[in-house]
């Protein structure tokens, strides 16, 4: 074991999310005996940051370091076990800071959601990894803890009830309520900009398999839910804007587990919009923006219109207000190849990307320190389902506003379908 000053450094802690993450830690959560410190570009942000969190922030170390400066990321890894970055977009700001974590064997967590970046980053630093000891584990927001932990949890409840994982699993978003930072917003604008002189990329883009290894040895044909009437909700469903990502985490989840769900896994999302003609409206709405959304984006004289007039900008987010009074709902089905059916419900209770995010990234940090031991968990790039016990759910349930039940176990043909509330909130 190696004695270090930290067990967390929160890298970022200045960015919008870095900020709630921080005030969680000193106000709402205040972890027993954790040792961490604050870390940012800027001197002047760190002091003044410090002062906003009051007292109890009085005692932290604050740390300058650039990303983009090696010897201050050294320097900072020095010091620390864990480290929780907030800095994006990830393709712009987050590679130095891994492969600094990946040389000296410093364990590092985020809440990236750029599957390209990720893609890169396992590619050219996942050997480093495994020499060092340093475990990476990327997307441990709202992408893609929900859908990643759900579906492990959906899982282990198939195993425990009928022998066998489900080789089908579905994500629907029944509700969710929440705004949207400029940071979140300048990483999917990045992403276009990348896709737009990279046809290689575009081809990358499209491929659900993307973070698997080559040999994954899955060949169910991944698909995109548009819109689409699902039987299992007896609800309409359009397009999940975090599919993408989601969907991508949890196909790498199963390819690289110690027991795969499924050699031939299938898994999507979407969001229900309710049954019947309105329910279709809203959908057919959906699929529509989704479809604008993507061709206004990819062209570069309207994605800087878009950007410039009518998108926050990068420090911007929703408001304490409007954190606390979001909230998201998500729905899983899962079948088994002999037809027995696990449904299973995960809930948060603060807005989706920033006010919840914040707690699950805090969260997945601590217990990446405390709960992932170096010696069962070896070095390299991990999913939160593959390198996280089941200890994360229940600091996640305990600590973070999250809850994960188990809604019914079945035959399908027995299934009693007024066992899941299937009725659509129309928030969201």
């Amino acid at each position: 074991m190696v004695n270090k000053d930290f067990d967390l450094v929160i890298f970022g802690a200045t960015s919008f999310v870095g900020k709630i993450l921080c005030e969680y830690l000193v106000g709402e959560h205040l972890e027993p005996n954790l040792s961490w410190a604050m870390a940012a570009r800027s001197q002047s942000k760190l002091d003044a940051l410090k002062q906003e969190l009051g007292p109890n922030a009085a005692s932290i170390p604050l740390i300058v370091a650039d990303s983009f400066d090696t010897e201050a990321l050294q320097t900072l890894c020095a010091q620390t076990h864990v480290v929780i970055s907030t800095v994006g977009p990830y393709a712009l700001y987050g590679e130095e800071l891994i492969k600094v974590c990946a040389e000296s064997g410093t364990d590092y967590c985020d809440l990236t959601g750029e599957a390209q970046w990720i893609r890169r980053m396992i590619a050219e630093y996942s050997e480093t990894a495994k020499a060092s000891g340093a475990r990476i584990v990327n997307c441990c927001g709202f992408d893609s803890i929900p859908s990643d932990l759900g579906v492990k949890f959906l899982q282990q409840h198939a195993h425990s009830n009928f022998g066998n994982y489900c080789n089908t699993v579905t994500m629907r978003v029944k509700a969710t309520k929440g705004g949207a930072s400029g940071g979140t917003i300048a990483s999917a604008i990045n992403i276009y900009k990348e896709a737009a002189s990279n046809p290689e990329l575009r081809k990358e883009l499209q491929d659900y398999y993307s973070l698997c290894p080559d040999e994954h040895g899955n060949e169910v044909k991944q698909r995109t839910v548009n819109l689409e009437y699902d039987e299992d909700f007896k609800s309409w469903a359009g397009p999940f804007i975090m599919e993408g990502i989601n969907t991508r985490v949890v196909l790498r989840s199963n390819a690289i587990a110690e027991s795969k769900y499924a050699e031939q896994f299938e898994y999507n999302e979407a969001t229900l919009t309710a049954d019947g003609s309105e329910g279709e409206k809203k959908a057919k709405r959906l699929a529509q923006f989704s479809r604008i959304g993507t061709v206004f984006l990819a062209i570069a004289p309207l994605r800087a219109i878009i950007t410039t007039f009518f998108l926050p900008k990068p420090g911007e987010g929703p408001s304490p207000e409007e954190q606390n009074a979001g909230f998201f709902d998500l729905r899983f089905c899962g079948k088994t190849i002999n037809g027995e059916e696990v449904r299973v419900k995960v809930t948060g209770d603060r807005d989706p990307g920033y006010g919840s995010s914040a707690k699950m990234l805090a969260q997945a940090g601590i217990s990446l320190r405390r709960d992932v031991d170096k010696g069962e968990v070896a070095g390299g790039f991990w999913t939160p389902a593959t390198v996280y016990g089941d200890r994360l759910i229940e600091r996640l349930q305990s600590f973070a506003g999250l809850t994960f039940e188990l809604q019914s176990v079945s035959k399908a043909e027995l299934m009693n379908t007024d066992e899941v509330d299937d009725e659509v909130d129309d928030e969201g």
